[in-house]
């Protein structure tokens, strides 16, 4: 993210509603698939130098310092949007994670324990679907028709697509609105098993959407 693209001007400094030691919590999400990153703190100067530079800055309590997210590992954040909530006192950042990890851990969420167990934070649907089909294909199930798909190669995939995009056409003409969604759900998975077959990430596909958005 350019810096010139971002500004103070981005978000009403004045309506910011730190607590009593002029802290408040930022939290940070993948602006793609909508994953939570992690959460930090922000005094009024990191949120201007994160508002100045495009980067995440933060406030650290224990060391009573900036930081600038990345500047060791590389792994930097680069700013998409800012926005405040309802009470003023908690900020969301999304922001695109270069190289993916956010956590000191080398995972890709701080958020990544759940009893015990390391797990793929949540995220949109879609990226969670898309996540089981690259696993089915990293380990191959016999009993699992994904990886029947995969083993089919294009034609298997492709003639799936195909009939199901026919399908998507005569549920809308139809107008059943509960067909239509069941039938683009289908064809959406079947696109998805073919973005894993080629080695497409599904975050290129949105990295598509967003840039068409604009």
């Amino acid at each position: 993210m350019d810096s010139s693209s971002f500004s103070t001007a981005s978000i009403p400094l004045d309506r910011i509603r730190y607590d009593e030691k002029g802290l408040i919590p930022a939290i940070v999400q993948d602006y793609l698939d909508g994953t939570v990153l992690m959460m930090a703190w922000m005094n009024a100067e990191s949120l201007h130098k994160t508002l100045e530079t495009g980067q995440t800055w933060f406030w650290s309590r224990s060391r009573q310092e900036f930081w600038n997210k990345g500047a060791t590992s590389g792994h930097i954040q680069q700013v998409k949007s800012i926005r405040y909530d309802c009470d003023s006192d908690a900020i969301l950042v999304t922001v695109e994670q270069i190289g993916d990890i956010a956590c000191h851990t080398g995972e890709r969420s701080c958020f990544h324990q759940v009893d015990g167990k390391i797990l793929p934070p949540p995220a949109d649907t879609l990226s969670q679907v898309f996540a089981v089909i690259c696993d089915r294909k990293a380990n191959p199930n016999p009993d699992s028709y994904t990886c029947k798909l995969l083993e089919g190669g294009d034609n298997k995939i492709l003639k799936k697509v195909g009939e199901e995009a026919a399908e998507v056409v005569m549920a809308v003409k139809d107008d059943d609105r509960d067909a239509i969604a069941g039938e683009v759900a289908d064809l959406f998975f079947h696109a998805m098993v073919a973005l894993a077959h080629h080695d497409v990430d599904i975050k290129q596909v949105y990295r598509k959407l967003q840039e068409r958005r604009r």
